[in-house]
């Protein structure tokens, strides 16, 4: 039965882990669309006053939330997204990933709404490229498992009424650079009195914060005119960088003042860490068949987003 679209006014989001990265640019997105915006957060909701305190993992609480704010969908952001402290932290991780997950999904199902998970190409292995919706995961580390488990806990409880969006490792407009895999490269840019060694093994996709948040409004728009849309989706740029590709660009779109002399590529398997797929491509059909707009250049993104760090140490060097 397709769903009539209801006047913009009438629209209602509730995005959870909305101080984070992707939660903020989310919520921009869909304010600017005309949707009326409910965030969550908790542990770094003081830093963001005009969002809702809310422990997720609370079901009571987030159940008495729907009830109040009646939302159509729920963009479900907030996970523990680190491998390496996933790994360190799996009782807590599993709570977060999975069990308030499920929380979510089952709560989502009784009020009847629309339920969009986020989740990661981590739940593949990295070894069979680009994969595809319909692709068989095989996470190799504790936090691609909760994600995944995360994924079956969503479309076992609410198939009918429920999205999975993996998407690749992000950047964008962070508040400090170690708020993203790939800003946090930039702070070994900076610093040429330290020698650094920088990966130049697995492949990445480093996909712009705004770009899944398009992808993500698109996707809750098409779901308020039919309810076929439901299920596995990816969303990505195409663009496959190693985190010393990344770092050239970096110094590249910046200027001559930021050289790399004091940088080495490693172009060997990490031995220590979380283990990481090697090349997680993400096949991202089903999205842009529904009218997801292409991603923003690597070059392009990476600028605008590192322009006002850069700014910080070359005071008059932008004009």
């Amino acid at each position: 039965m397709a769903l009539q679209d209801p006047p913009s006014a009438s629209k209602c989001v509730v995005i959870t882990g909305a101080s984070g990265l992707l939660g903020r640019a989310v919520s921009q997105t869909f304010s600017a669309a005309g949707w009326r915006t409910v965030g969550l957060a908790f542990s770094r909701a003081h830093l963001h006053p005009n969002l809702v305190k809310l422990d997720i993992t609370d079901k009571v609480a987030f159940e008495n939330l729907i009830q109040r704010e009646k939302p159509d969908v729920i963009v479900h952001c907030a996970a523990e997204k680190d491998p390496d402290a996933a790994a360190n932290k799996p009782e807590e991780t599993k709570r977060l990933n999975v069990d308030a997950t499920r929380d979510l999904a089952e709560c989502a199902r009784r009020h009847g709404v629309f339920l969009i998970y986020i989740s990661t190409d981590y739940v593949f292995d990295g070894e069979s490229p680009p994969y595809k919706e319909d692709a068989v995961p095989h996470p190799l580390n504790k936090y691609g498992e909760s994600k995944l488990a995360g994924e079956q806990a969503v479309l076992e409880v609410n198939p009918d009424g429920a999205a999975v969006l993996r998407i690749s490792v992000l950047y964008g407009a962070v508040e400090k650079l170690s708020e993203s895999a790939i800003t946090v490269l930039f702070e070994k840019v900076q610093d040429p009195s330290k020698p650094a060694v920088i990966s130049n093994y697995e492949r990445r996709y480093p996909t712009h914060a705004k770009d899944i948040a398009a992808g993500i409004l698109v996707l809750a728009e098409a779901r308020l005119k039919s309810d076929a849309v439901k299920g596995i989706y990816h969303h990505s740029t195409a663009e496959c960088l190693t985190k010393y590709e990344m770092v050239r660009q970096m110094a590249a779109v910046l200027g001559p003042s930021w050289t790399l002399n004091h940088i080495k590529a490693d172009s060997e398997k990490p031995t220590s860490g979380a283990a990481r797929p090697f090349d997680a491509q993400l096949s991202c059909e089903r999205l842009q068949q529904l009218g997801a707009p292409p991603c923003v250049s690597f070059a392009d993104g990476i600028r605008e987003v590192l322009l006002p760090f850069a700014r910080s140490q070359l005071t008059g060097f932008f004009c």
